[in-house]
C-alpha cells in the first residue's frame, strides 16, 4: 500500500469528522487509542448499508450484497496491516470473546503441558480471562512483566500485549517469541494498541495467535468488531472452544455435530455484526486505499507527533513511557497528581486526552489526522495546569 512512505503528521486529517472543542473548533483528538476519530468514509459506508443494502434487499444482502464473506474479507484487509499473509485473520465479535476463544485454543494446541504465562500488568480483560481460562481448563497461571518471562517445559501458552496500555512501552516480540519458542511454549499477541500505529510482521516474527480491537487506530467506530489472527500451520488442529454454527464447515446443512470449516473460518462464531463490520470496512481506506501511506510512514508520523510533544514538556514533566523510538508505542503516558482530574481540565480547553486511574494521563498520536501543533498544544495546556 505505498504511495507515501513519509507522510507529514495529519496526512488525512480532511478525512475525518472531529470532535468540537467547547468553543465550536476542531477538538485536539489525542484519545486515538481508546476510539478513534470518525473516518467520513466510515460514515458513508454505514449509510449505505442502511439505505443501499439492508433497506433495498433485505435477507438478501446475506449474497447479494457479500456480507457472508466479509468476515474473511475484512480479515485479509487488517491481516495485511499486521503482516498476515491472506487466510490467516478472521473479523467479528469483541475482543474479549476473542481473546477467550484464542487463549484456550493456543492452550489446546500444547496438551499435557501445565502453565499458562501472562503479562502481570496485562490490560484488564486480558488478566480477567487469562484467571478464568486458568481456572476452566486447569492451567497454572504466572505472571511476569512481558520482558522478564522465562517459559519453560511445562508453559502451553505466553500471553503478551505488543504495547503496554498504561505506558505506552512497546515490548521486543521478536525475542518474546524466540524464548517462547524454544521452550516448545505458543505465543498470543493482543495487538489492540498497536495495529494501525505501526508495523507488526506477525507472520515474519513467527507468532502464533494474535487479537486485537478495530475501534483504536483503525477508527472502526464505538464497538468496533474485533480481529483474530492464527498461523497458517496450526490450521489443521485448530479447536476453539466456541463452536459456533457459522464456523461450521457447511453452516446451512444445520447438521447435528459441528464439523469445522477449513482454516481461520472455523473461529467465526454467530452471525457477523454486519453494520459496525462494514462501517470498519470504510474506515479502513485510511490505510489501505491506493494512495495511502505504507505503516513505516506511519509509524515515523506517530513518532514525530511524540517526539513534539515531549520536547514541549517542561523538563519537570513525569513521561512514564519510553523516549528511545524502538520501545515507544503510539501513546505517551504522563503521570500526574490528579488524572481524572486533569483529564478533565484538558477536555474543556478543547484537549480530548483519556486517564488511567490513579495517576496517569495517556496522549495517543494516531497520525492520520493528529498534527504537530495539536502535540504542541496538548503539551502547552497540560503544563499550564499543572502549574
Amino acid at each position: 500500500m505505498p504511495s507515501n512512505s513519509s507522510p507529514e503528521p495529519g496526512f488525512a486529517r480532511t478525512d475525518f469528522v472531529l470532535p468540537r472543542a467547547p468553543d465550536g473548533s476542531d477538538a485536539v483528538y489525542l484519545a486515538g487509542n481508546s476510539l478513534g476519530a470518525q473516518p467520513r468514509a466510515a460514515r458513508t459506508a454505514l449509510l449505505a448499508a442502511v439505505d443501499e443494502q439492508w433497506a433495498a434487499v433485505g435477507v438478501a444482502g446475506w449474497e447479494d450484497c457479500g456480507w457472508w464473506a466479509t468476515p474473511q474479507r475484512l480479515g485479509d484487509r487488517v491481516g495485511a496491516l499486521v503482516g498476515a499473509a491472506p487466510g490467516q485473520v478472521v473479523v467479528g465479535d469483541s475482543t474479549s470473546v476473542q481473546l477467550f476463544g484464542a487463549l484456550i485454543a493456543a492452550a489446546r494446541l500444547r496438551p499435557g503441558r501445565s502453565v499458562l504465562v501472562s503479562d502481570g500488568g496485562h490490560f484488564p480483560t486480558d488478566r480477567y480471562l487469562a484467571a478464568s481460562v486458568a481456572r476452566l481448563t486447569g492451567l497454572e497461571l504466572r505472571t511476569a512483566s512481558p520482558d522478564a518471562m522465562v517459559p519453560d517445559a511445562d508453559t502451553a501458552v505466553v500471553a503478551v500485549p505488543a504495547v503496554d496500555f498504561r505506558t505506552g512501552e512497546r515490548w521486543d516480540l521478536a525475542a518474546i517469541v524466540e524464548r517462547a519458542h524454544e521452550a516448545g511454549a505458543v505465543v498470543l499477541v493482543d495487538l489492540s494498541h498497536a495495529v494501525g500505529v505501526m508495523p507488526v510482521a506477525l507472520d515474519a516474527l513467527d507468532v502464533d495467535l494474535a487479537v486485537g480491537c478495530t475501534y483504536k487506530y483503525l477508527n472502526g467506530g464505538p464497538g468496533a468488531p474485533a480481529f483474530a489472527y492464527v498461523a497458517a500451520r496450526h490450521h489443521d488442529v485448530l479447536d476453539p472452544p466456541l463452536t459456533g454454527w457459522t464456523g461450521h464447515a457447511d453452516p446451512f446443512a444445520m447438521t447435528e455435530a459441528w464439523t469445522p470449516a477449513p482454516g481461520v473460518g472455523r473461529l467465526r462464531i454467530g452471525t457477523p455484526p454486519m453494520l459496525s463490520m462494514l462501517a470498519l470496512d470504510g474506515a479502513l481506506g485510511v490505510f489501505d486505499g491506493p494512495d495511502s501511506p505504507d505503516l513505516a510512514g506511519v509509524r515515523a508520523a506517530s513518532l514525530a507527533l511524540g517526539d513534539a510533544f515531549l520536547e514541549a514538556l517542561p523538563d519537570a514533566a513525569d513521561v512514564v513511557t519510553p523516549r528511545a523510538h524502538e520501545r515507544r508505542g503510539g501513546h505517551v503516558a504522563v503521570r500526574v497528581r490528579d488524572a481524572e482530574g486533569l483529564c478533565a481540565a484538558l477536555a474543556r480547553r478543547g484537549v480530548v486526552v483519556d486517564a488511567r486511574p490513579p495517576d496517569l494521563l495517556r496522549f495517543g498520536f494516531a497520525a492520520p489526522y493528529v498534527t504537530v501543533d495539536d502535540a504542541r498544544t496538548a503539551a502547552r495546556e497540560l503544563a499550564g495546569l499543572v502549574q
